[in-house]
């Protein structure tokens, strides 16, 4: 099950929303914070800020340190932006360390506006040029931006925050709220309470609480993540870089079946009624090709999930003109479908075949048997990192199969979503966090049939399972990156499933 994610998710979500201190001008300061989940200690920030000779150097260092099965896991990410001293934006660096995976981003912009950017991981280089999104500023524009709002109690203002971490802009609202007093770690502080609203492209809104004092100091900033709390308290050196607390995350995660249920691969289609676990929150669920979401009353939602089958006789590779198809065929930082190892895998796999529909399940069933269930501890790894170690979870087989589908012309998407399991880590009936893949197949122009999005799963095949099936719920579908499965935080922790219905014929449009 896709636990791991969970932690990537975890170290992105601290880096995106945090606010910075905001130092002195001119002024060269280090800052240390420790990081708590549901009250327990899982890690700690280091924040400092560097001026020289015109720049401003802003560092943020994130670790977190989380229990899955008993296998401790640690993340480390370190994001280093650099501007000029009146927040102009100039480059960054960011460097992902998932346990023995290293991955470094290296960006600048330059006087056209484009940010030309350097991907580097297992010893492979990759170059692109993107564009920098308009008023978007960093870590230096953020803090003067913020010193010439103030503190006046209901200021409100917007701010387009670019992070390094995931390569993108997210639209901030921030609002300017009372002074009130603040338990930090024992001590109380009267301090301003600041709401910030982060709207994160595909899911929704991310609402963050801080407390800065006088100074416009953050000294405490809570966050939600999967119906728990992620708190950033500041706090002395030893303390933040102190021991860690044991905080197994499985539990929180899994979801409990109304029922046990038998036999779900010789199922034509399961019903699930969704109810959220929060007063007033309304679920956010996407219909694909394979399941359909429909809003009922009071937030609740009930999801129809019924595997698609692939269009006979259809070829690859696909030569439609579909926009959010094309978009699934294209290589990507965690998708390399253009780098040879992943290419030459993806023609092992399929052979001579030309038909469509044989090569995606050829690709699942050579993922299946090339992985080795590897340990707990590895991080979320990229199809070129997963090629040449050939260790991970259901995220590592996702990411290999949706490539080399990618690699030989047929699109793909990676799903994550909730997985039924009859036993998983000690816990029995429930749905855990989960990774798999939907490959387009079909869509030819000269074809009148349309095309469809298949569900694979080369984890659950690895296991001897039948692989996709109506016991996989789909939270959010894109192309592997990290920062496309915030829904995750917005859905993951926040639901319970009240009933199901298992339907054995096909159901009825």
């Amino acid at each position: 099950m896709r636990v791991r994610y969970f932690l990537c998710v975890c170290l992105l979500l601290a880096a995106v929303v945090q606010p910075k201190p905001l130092w002195a001008a001119n002024k060269d300061e280090t800052e240390y914070f420790a990081i708590f989940m549901e009250g327990k200690k899982v890690g700690h920030a280091i924040q400092s800020r560097v001026v020289a000779n015109g720049k401003v150097t802003t560092t943020e260092k994130v670790t977190i340190t989380m229990s899955r099965a008993n296998v401790a896991a640690t993340i480390n990410m370190t994001e280093t932006s650099i501007e000029t001293s009146n927040g102009t934006p100039l480059g960054f660096e960011v460097i992902q360390e998932l346990a023995a995976l290293v991955m470094k981003m290296v960006g600048t912009v330059d006087k056209q506006g484009m940010l030309n950017l350097t991907v580097t991981s297992m010893g492979t280089e990759q170059k692109s040029t993107l564009e920098w999104p308009n008023g978007a500023v960093m870590a230096e524009g953020l803090r003067l931006l913020t010193l010439n709002k103030g503190l006046k109690e209901g200021t409100e203002y917007t701010a387009k925050i670019f992070s390094p971490g995931i390569l993108q802009a997210i639209d901030a609202r921030i609002h300017i709220g009372p002074k009130q007093n603040v338990d930090l770690l024992g001590r109380v502080v009267a301090l301003t309470k600041i709401t910030t609203r982060y709207v994160m492209p595909g899911a929704g809104e991310i609402v963050s609480t801080s407390y800065v004092d006088d100074n416009l100091r953050m000294q405490k900033t809570i966050s939600p993540i999967a119906g728990m709390q992620m708190e950033m308290v500041a706090c002395a050196k030893d303390f933040a870089l102190g021991q860690n607390e044991v905080f197994e995350v499985i539990s929180k995660l899994f979801l409990a079946s109304p029922e046990p249920l038998d036999n779900v691969d010789l199922a034509k289609s399961i019903t699930y009624y969704l109810s959220p676990t929060q007063e007033g929150m309304s679920l956010a669920i996407p219909s694909t090709d394979n399941q359909r979401a429909r809003p009922l009353k009071n937030g609740k939602v009930m999801v129809t999930v019924e595997p698609v089958a692939a269009p006979a006789g259809a070829k690859f590779p696909y030569k439609g003109e579909d926009k959010t198809v094309l978009e699934a065929m294209k290589p990507n930082r965690f998708l390399q479908s253009d780098h040879k190892d992943v290419i030459e895998l993806a023609r092992r796999a399929i052979g001579e075949t030309k038909d469509a529909a044989e090569a995606v399940k050829r690709i699942e069933s050579f993922v299946a048997k090339y992985m080795e269930r590897g340990s707990l501890s590895v991080g979320y790894a990229s199809a070129v990192e997963v090629a040449a170690s050939r260790q991970g979870d259901c995220s590592e087989f996702s990411v290999l199969t949706a490539a080399m589908c990618r690699a030989v012309g047929i699109p793909a998407q990676v799903a994550v979503g909730v997985a039924y399991v009859k036993e998983w880590g000690g816990l029995h009936n429930c749905f855990g966090p989960h990774a798999w893949v939907q490959a387009y197949v079909g869509g030819d122009p000269a074809s009148r049939e349309p095309g469809k999005w298949i569900g694979l799963d080369a984890a659950f095949k690895s296991v001897g399972l039948d692989g996709y099936g109506p016991g996989h719920i789909a939270l959010a579908v894109g192309s592997g990156n990290p920062e496309e499965f915030f829904n995750l935080i917005n859905t993951l922790g926040l639901f319970k499933i009240d009933k199901v219905v298992v339907s054995t014929e096909k159901t009825k449009e």
